[in-house]
This record gives structure tokens, sequence and C-alpha cells, in this order.
């Protein structure tokens, strides 16, 4: 009957589980809360991924580390050096070596006994190791059974290079590097700085190549005795060598003046290189005291930098050789 609160089940007894509900009061709430964002699919149990992740690192903690000491080639804040050639020409040129890593059945010719003579003599910690490991260590670049650990590469401030080439009383020779990114490129043209007594070498420090392991392979060791600066802004390190006396030539199919025209040597001289693609920047271009082009026949549409680079310093050592004699 309606409203008979003494009927059976009419009221709740006291002291039961349920209270009496009065309006919503947040009733649900948790239900209605997210449960945050997916996981990866390697964090989730059960994945295919993540099955992978765990076979992977099982794999990895039972390889074997021979001739990989805490000192290699991949330890942080370390490059390496690979070739017979590249490593024989850092060691000769006292290049900051670590460790030498050598092949156990590596062919003696007479470059891997000069660098066994050197390392040894230098007190070098030799490595006896495996091809399959110089492979991994090397990320399987052409490393002919011998791989050098180094230092990472010491930058000197562009002006440094100036002050060098008055201390040897000079006239400084400096080429700047503009947008040049392949590593390769760069040890190229440290080698040919070396081979023309240029005074070192400027890279920006921003979209550009660095001193790296690719960079020294191909400098043939050049990396060790042609110092190479780093500027964080090159048209502020080139207006501050224009200051210090420099003048600056910018390289450039375009060019006004012909490389062989411009009489230059006897003074201190920037040759500055663009990248093959986009050649020099137009902030670049327009603190270049001149930009010269060097000729080439009309089939070819323009150089390779370090190529261009090379043979504007032999231009500039050809000048100063025929003002000295």
């Amino acid at each position: 009957m309606a409203g008979n609160s003494q009927r059976r089940g009419a009221v709740r007894k006291p002291g039961s589980k349920k209270g009496a509900r009065v309006g919503t009061g947040g009733h649900g709430r948790q239900a209605l809360e997210g449960r945050g964002p997916t996981p990866k699919a390697v964090d989730r149990v059960g994945h295919p991924a993540a099955r992978r992740a765990a076979a992977a690192a099982k794999r990895d903690a039972t390889k074997p580390k021979q001739g990989r000491p805490a000192g290699s080639a991949r330890a942080r804040g370390h490059e390496i050096v690979v070739g017979r050639n590249a490593v024989v020409e850092a060691l000769r040129a006292g290049a900051p070596a670590r460790s030498l890593h050598v092949a156990a059945s590596v062919e003696a010719d007479d470059r891997v006994r000069e660098i066994l003579r050197l390392a040894t003599g230098s007190g070098l910690p030799l490595i006896e190791t495996t091809k399959t490991d110089l492979d991994v260590m090397s990320d399987r670049a052409v490393h002919q059974g011998v791989l050098l650990t180094i230092e990472e590469y010491t930058y000197a401030e562009p002006l440094d290079l100036v002050d060098a080439a008055e201390a040897a009383g000079v006239p400084a020779l400096v080429v700047a590097l503009d947008g040049i990114t392949d590593p390769r490129n760069l040890g190229a043209i440290i080698r040919s700085a070396g081979a023309f007594g240029a005074s070192g070498v400027l890279v920006p420090e921003r979209r550009s190549a660095g001193v790296n392991a690719a960079a020294w392979k191909t400098s043939a060791g050049a990396a060790a005795r042609v110092p190479v600066a780093r500027a964080t802004n090159l048209v502020r390190a080139l207006q501050d060598l224009k200051e210090a006396g420099c003048f600056v030539v910018g390289l450039d199919g375009d060019g006004s003046t012909d490389i062989a025209d411009l009489a230059v040597a006897d003074g201190p001289v920037v040759l500055v290189a663009g990248s093959e693609g986009k050649g020099l920047s137009r902030l670049v271009r327009q603190n270049c005291d001149v930009v010269a082009a060097i000729p080439i026949a009309s089939s070819v549409e323009s150089l390779n930098a370090s190529v261009a680079a090379s043979l504007a310093l032999y231009e500039v050592a050809r000048q100063r050789e025929a003002a000295t004699s």
C-alpha cells in the first residue's frame, strides 16, 4: 500500500551495507575519469613489439665483448680513424690517439709494420681484436684491419689562425667554408690546406661538417697538422678577419674577376668556398672584398668545393712563390 512505511521491505534496515542515495553526489565520477595515454607498443606486455625488444636486449647482453673495452671508439667524446693510410698519417702527425685496434689476422705489410712501430714507440695501448668487432666499431667502414681511436677534436678560434701566421712571420692564408656539409669535402680541403701551406680552415658551428672520423680519414692525417677553427657566426668571423687585415676572396663561378688576376699573395688572404649546390650565401657574399671565378670549360657546370678550394690555394701559393723568387 502506497505510503505505508510499516510494510515489509519498505524501509532499509539500520546497519545495512548501502546507505541512502541523495542526489548524484558524484556517483560514477571514477568511471568518467580518463586512463591516460596509451602506452607505447614496446611497453605493452605481450605485444609483438615488446617481445622483439626483449629478444634484442637478450642478444645484446649475451654478445661477446672481445676487443671493445670501455675506451673503445664508441665511447662518448672520441672519434675513430680507419684505414691503413689514414691511421699511419695520423700517427706520424702526432694525432691525440688513445688506442690502436688491430685485427688478429691482418696482413703485415709496410704500412701495418710502421703503424705498430709508431704505436709502440709512443706507448699507445694496442688491442688485438677480430675483424667482426672492427666492422661493428667502424660501422662497417673499410678499416683494412686497423682502427685508431682519437680524442674529440679541439677547435681553434678564428683569429688564432692569423696570430699563428704572424708569429711564424708569414702572411695568413685561411680557407673558410660556407655550407660545406660533407665531411669528406672538409677532409679533402684540410689536406689541400696542408699541402699549400695554409694557416688553417674555418668552419661555421651550424649547418657545416665538423672534424669527425670521415674528415680525419679523407685528410690522410693532415687534420693533426692543420688547425681548424669554428665560428659561431661565419659572417661575423669574416668581419673580424677583415679588421685583422685579411683580404676576403669569395670563390664562385659567377665571380667578376679571374682568380689568377688577383695579386693577393703579399698579404693575409681568406678564401671562402661555398657549397656545390647553393654556392656562397647572400650575407657571406656581401662580406667578401671580391668574388673570384676559376675559369673552366663551358661544358662543366661547376667544380666540387674541395677542388675549387685546392685550385685557389695553389694559385695563392704560386703567386707567393713567384713574389719571393
